[in-house]
Order: C-alpha cells, then structure tokens, then sequence
C-alpha cells in the first residue's frame, strides 16, 4: 500500500482547550484510571479503565459503554513519551475483527501553563477512516468537556 492510499483512509483529530487548573493537576489527570473512566467517555457512554503504567512503554487500557449496553468499545496503547507536566504520546488502538478499525493511531497531548489555566492541545493520528473526523472531534470536545467538569477547581488562581 503506498503512502497515498494510507492518507486516504485516515484521518487527523485536532483539539485544544484551557482547562482552568495546573499543568500538575491537568497531566495526572490523563494517566490516572479512575480520572481516565470519569472524563473520557463521550455523552451517552460509561467508561472502565484497567490501571495505568504510566511509565514509557507503559499503558493502559479501557473500554466504553453505551447507557443502553448495546455498544462497547475497547481500546489500548502504549506510552511512547512522558514529560511530567508537559507532553504525553501514546498510541492508541480499537480491539475489533473489523479490518477499517485495526488502524494504530498516535495521541499527542500537550500541556501549557497559559493565563487562566492549561492549554491542553489534542493531535490524534492515523484516525480510521470509518469515524469521521468530525465526530471524533466531537467526541474528543465531549471529553474535554467532562476534564474541566473534574479538574478545574473554583477560586484558584489559574480558574
């Protein structure tokens, strides 16, 4: 399969917020299993996450629920990088038969202290091209959303 054939069946997520809590506070978030199943699940699904080797080479994995039980997805990956406070990459993969869904994808995640919080900046890579862009965009904005809801703490400095 040539390069062009691989671009045409994946696809790019770009997603950015400021979260109104410390870089600290904001990482941890994204490597703790507890945290993970409370504010990654999009809207209308639970989350369970097996605990985190937050370590390089590390990982994790999890699964998400629909409310009505109809639909479950699991997924896992492997931490490639972790700078305290900064930068988590990792990949990202769906345990399916399905051959469009078997794609490997990269997640980089940055974090910046900005005025008014952290600027966590989301590229995912390699998206299989059966989910469009678009609603894993808003998926990952659901998420985001729920991140705040969890780490963002009334009256401190950076809310």
């Amino acid at each position: 399969m040539t390069n062009t054939q691989t671009a045409a069946k994946t696809g790019t997520v770009r997603v950015s917020r400021i979260i109104k809590a410390p870089a600290e506070r904001v990482y941890k978030a994204f490597l703790d299993a507890d945290a993970m199943a409370k504010w990654m699940p999009p809207g209308g699904y639970t989350g369970r996450f097996d605990p985190v080797d937050a370590r390089v080479g590390g990982g994790f994995h999890g699964s998400f629920t629909s409310l009505d039980k109809k639909e479950s997805h699991s997924f896992g990956g492997t931490y490639l990088e972790l700078e305290p406070y900064s930068r988590i990459v990792h990949t990202d993969k769906f345990e399916t038969d399905h051959p469009d869904m078997q794609n490997e994808m990269r997640v980089t995640v940055t974090f910046e202290e900005v005025e008014g919080g952290t600027e966590v900046k989301i590229v995912q890579e390699n998206v299989p091209a059966m989910i469009p862009v678009e609603d894993a965009t808003t998926g990952w904005n659901m998420s985001l959303d729920n991140l705040a809801r969890l780490v963002e703490i009334p009256g401190h400095p950076d809310a």
